[in-house]
C-alpha cells in the first residue's frame, strides 16, 4: 500500500508539472502575439478618440438636419399661466343711477322720465341739469369681480407658409453640414492610418538595425578574438587589440541605443493602437529580410484625385454651405407669411360675466411680416454672405494648387526612394565583397587591421543605407497613397 500511494502522488506531481508547463507555454504565446499591419490598423481606428468625437459630430449633424425638416411641419404650443391679485376689480366707483325713458305715443320716440315743475310745466332743472323723475339702479357690488387667482392658457398651432426661402435653405445647410461631418471623419480617419502606418514601419526599421547590430558586434568580437590569438602569438600588437576594442565597444552602445529605440518605437505603436504602452506585440514584418517592394504606379488625374481628397471635399461642400447661408441672409428682406390657429380659456370666464370657472374660444388668423426699411442693414448682410463663399471659393482653389503641387513631390519623392533602395541593394553587395576580401587578406597577412575596420565600418554603413531606404520606400508610398486619395484600409 505504501509503495502504490507513493507512485499515485509522483504521478500527481508530474501532472501538476505538465499542467504548469502548457499554462506557462500558452502565456509566452499569448505574450508574443503576431500583429499585422492591417491588425494595428484596426485596433487604431476603433480606439482613436479623435475618430470617435468625429462620429459623434456625425451623430449631432443628423439630429440638426431633423431639427431643420421640422421647420416645414406646424408648430404646436401650449402657454399656461397663473396670478393672484390682492384686490377685486370693479367696474365703477360707486352705485350708478341711470335715468330711463318711456315710449312717446305722439312722437313715436323714447322721451326720458323727467321732474315737471309744477308751477311752469317744465322739466325741472336743478343747477342746469334735469333731474330724471325715475332711475336704474346699477350698484358697485354688481360690477365687481372676484380676480383673485386669474389663470389662463392658450394651445397654439402656427404652419409656415412662406419665409422667404430660409427653410429650404437651413435644410440644404444641415443635409451639407451632415456630409462634411462624414468627411471630416474620413480625413481623421486617414490621419491616423497614415500615423500608423509610419509608426508601423519606425519599429520594423529599428528592429532590422537591431539584428544588423547583434551582427556587428557579433562580427567585432570575432575580430577581436582573433586579434587577441594573434597578439598571443606575437604576430599583432596591443595597439591593434585596443583599435578592435574601440570598435567593440563603440558597437555596444549603438546596440543599447537601437534596443532603446525599438522599447519607444513599440510604445508608440501601442499607444496610437489604443493599447497599454508596456504591451508585446511582434510585427509580422520585422523579421523578414526582404520586404515587398513592388514598384506602384504614379501616374495620376487631376480631377480624379480631387473627387477622392476628403479635404477638397470638405472645402466644396464648405462652399455649398456658404451659398446657402447667402439665401437664408437674402430670406431677411422678404416677406413672412404664416397661419395660425389657437385655443384659449380663462379664468375667471371673460366670455361670460367673469365667473369663477374657465371659459374657451377658438380663434384662426394669419401673419405677415414685412421689412420696408432696415438703412441698408440687410443688403449688407447679405453682401457679407457673398463676400464669405466668394472666400470659400479661393480657398478651396488654392487648395487645389497646392495639392496639385503635393501631389507631384510625392510622386518624385516615391520614385527617387525606390531608385535609391535599388543603389544601396548594390552598394550592400560590393561591402559584403570588401569585406570578404578584407578579411581573408588580413587572415593571410596580406592586409592590415585597419583595413578590416574600414570594411566592416562600410558594411555596416551599406546595410543601415538599405534598411533606411527600404522604409523609405514603404513611407513614401503610404504617402502618396494619402495625397492621391487612394489609401486602403
Amino acid at each position: 500500500m505504501p509503495i502504490k500511494r507513493t507512485i499515485t502522488s509522483e504521478r500527481v506531481a508530474i501532472m501538476r508539472n505538465i499542467v504548469f508547463i502548457v499554462l506557462c507555454v500558452i502565456g509566452l504565446q499569448a505574450s508574443a502575439q503576431v500583429v499585422t499591419l492591417d491588425s494595428c490598423r484596426h485596433m487604431a481606428l476603433s480606439n482613436n478618440k479623435e475618430i470617435q468625437q468625429a462620429s459623434l459630430g456625425i451623430e449631432k449633424a443628423n439630429y440638426q438636419r431633423k431639427e431643420a425638416a421640422a421647420a416645414y411641419l406646424p408648430q404646436f404650443d401650449l402657454t399656461a399661466g397663473y396670478i393672484y391679485n390682492s384686490r377685486r376689480v370693479s367696474l365703477v366707483k360707486e352705485d350708478q343711477m341711470l335715468p330711463t325713458k318711456s315710449f312717446n305715443l305722439q312722437t313715436g320716440t323714447y322721451d326720458y322720465n323727467l321732474v315737471i315743475d309744477p308751477r311752469t310745466g317744465a322739466p325741472l332743472q336743478v343747477d342746469g341739469q334735469y333731474v330724471p323723475s325715475t332711475v336704474a339702479l346699477l350698484p358697485k357690488s354688481g360690477l365687481s369681480y372676484n380676480i383673485h387667482n386669474l389663470m389662463g392658457g392658450a394651445l397654439t398651432v402656427t404652419q409656415p407658409i412662406y419665409m422667404g426661402g430660409k427653410i429650404t435653405a437651413m435644410n440644404q445647410i444641415t443635409d451639407l453640414a451632415q456630409q462634411l461631418a462624414r468627411e471630416m471623419r474620413e480625413s481623421k480617419v486617414e490621419d491616423v492610418i497614415y500615423n500608423v502606418d509610419a509608426a508601423y514601419w519606425q519599429v520594423v526599421s529599428l528592429c532590422a538595425k537591431q539584428k544588423l547590430a547583434r551582427s556587428y558586434v557579433n562580427l567585432v568580437e570575432k575580430l577581436s578574438s582573433d586579434v587577441k590569438a594573434m597578439v598571443n602569438e606575437g604576430v599583432a600588437t596591443h595597439a591593434n587589440q585596443l583599435a578592435v576594442d574601440v570598435k567593440l565597444n563603440e558597437a555596444n552602445v549603438d546596440m543599447t541605443k537601437v534596443d532603446n529605440g525599438v522599447t519607444l518605437s513599440r510604445m508608440l505603436l501601442a499607444q496610437l493602437c489604443g493599447l497599454p504602452v508596456n504591451t508585446m506585440m511582434t510585427l509580422a514584418d520585422e523579421g523578414h529580410d526582404e520586404l515587398d517592394m513592388t514598384l506602384a504606379p504614379t501616374n495620376y488625374n487631376l480631377d480624379e484625385v480631387y473627387g477622392k481628397r476628403h479635404d477638397v471635399r470638405s472645402l466644396e461642400l464648405a462652399t455649398k454651405i456658404y451659398d446657402q447661408q447667402v439665401k437664408v441672409a437674402r430670406s431677411e428682406m422678404m416677406p413672412k407669411l404664416a397661419a395660425v390657429a389657437a385655443l384659449h380659456a380663462t379664468n375667471p370666464n371673460s366670455y361670460d360675466g367673469f365667473e369663477n370657472r374657465f371659459g374657451a374660444a377658438f380663434s384662426v388668423g394669419a401673419t405677415l411680416r414685412m421689412p420696408l426699411w432696415h438703412w441698408g442693414g440687410l443688403s449688407n448682410k447679405v453682401k457679407a454672405a457673398q463676400v464669405e463663399a466668394n472666400v470659400k471659393r479661393l480657398e478651396l482653389d488654392d487648395a487645389k494648387e497646392k495639392i496639385a503641387l503635393q501631389i507631384s513631390q510625392a510622386a518624385f519623392s516615391y520614385q527617387e526612394a525606390f531608385k535609391t533602395w535599388n543603389a544601396t541593394k548594390a552598394n550592400l553587395a560590393q561591402a559584403d565583397e570588401n569585406l570578404r576580401i578584407a578579411n581573408l587578406a588580413f587572415k593571410e597577412g596580406m592586409g592590415t587591421l585597419d583595413e578590416v575596420l574600414t570594411a566592416q565600418t562600410a558594411w555596416l554603413k551599406a546595410n543601415s543605407e538599405k534598411i533606411d531606404a527600404e522604409i523609405n520606400v514603404k513611407l513614401t508610398r503610404v504617402f502618396l497613397d494619402k495625397v492621391m486619395g487612394n489609401m486602403a484600409y
